[in-house]
């Protein structure tokens, strides 16, 4: 009921100006008129917990403090994998860590100003599991050079699973037009298939990265909001 009296107290004030109804709108269309208002101003709730079952809306404040900071993905060569990610996706290396005993070493990367970073070692580790959303890549020493090996399963064929990162670029179609002269392997271009401004390019093991720009994301999604 509160929240009833709460909407159709904002839309009577809107009724009150004269450049939403004058007083000789009929009562029948005034009424057209708020339910129409009512539907637009519960859009919102989409991502409510009560249309969404399972999801609660009242975090635990054990959480608080919580945030996401890394994807890892396996990788075959990582003289290979660093040239893509710093040359043609312009990430920074942030860490790396050597575990000899186990024969693999972690490749941290990411979009953070390394310039910033603490010179000694322990504290860089620190500081960049502090950073949001990195990659981390683990090599297992040897596939490299391992004529038997065969690579990693990307997620994308039977049985699916995993499915892509995603990185925001300037502009989708330049940063495409780059990718290509750069001999970047596409799975899908900007004006392929039914969603038009987005794109999906392969790293050289194969994982999916979707490519889009803050001007055209709304667009392509509008009809899914």
């Amino acid at each position: 009921m509160a929240a009833a009296s709460s909407l159709l107290g904002a839309y009577l004030l809107r009724l009150s100006s004269s450049q939403f109804c004058s007083r000789s709108t009929p009562l029948s269309s005034q009424i057209k008129r708020f339910d129409r208002f009512r539907s637009f101003s519960t859009m919102a709730s989409k991502e409510s917990a009560s249309n969404n079952p399972g999801l609660h809306s009242d975090v635990d404040e054990a959480t608080k403090g919580y945030f996401m900071q890394q994807t890892m993905f396996r990788i075959k060569d990582p003289k290979i994998s660093l040239d893509f990610y710093s040359r043609v996706l312009g990430m920074s290396l942030l860490k790396r860590l050597d575990f000899p005993e186990m024969k693999f070493s972690l490749y941290f990367l990411g979009y953070e100003n390394v310039s910033s970073a603490p010179m000694d070692p322990v504290q860089r580790t620190t500081w960049t599991f502090g950073q949001k959303a990195t990659l981390e890549l683990t090599h297992n020493w040897g596939t490299e050079s391992d004529a038997e090996f065969k690579g990693y399963h990307n997620g994308n064929s039977d049985p699916r699973g995993f499915g892509h990162i995603g990185i925001t670029v300037d502009d989708v179609y330049k940063a495409c037009e780059r990718f290509e002269s750069l001999g970047v392997e596409f799975v899908k271009k900007p004006e392929d298939g039914k969603m038009k401004g987005i794109a999906f390019i392969k790293d050289p093991d194969g994982y999916w990265i979707e490519i889009f720009d803050l001007k055209k994301i709304g667009e392509v999604c509008s009809n899914a909001t």
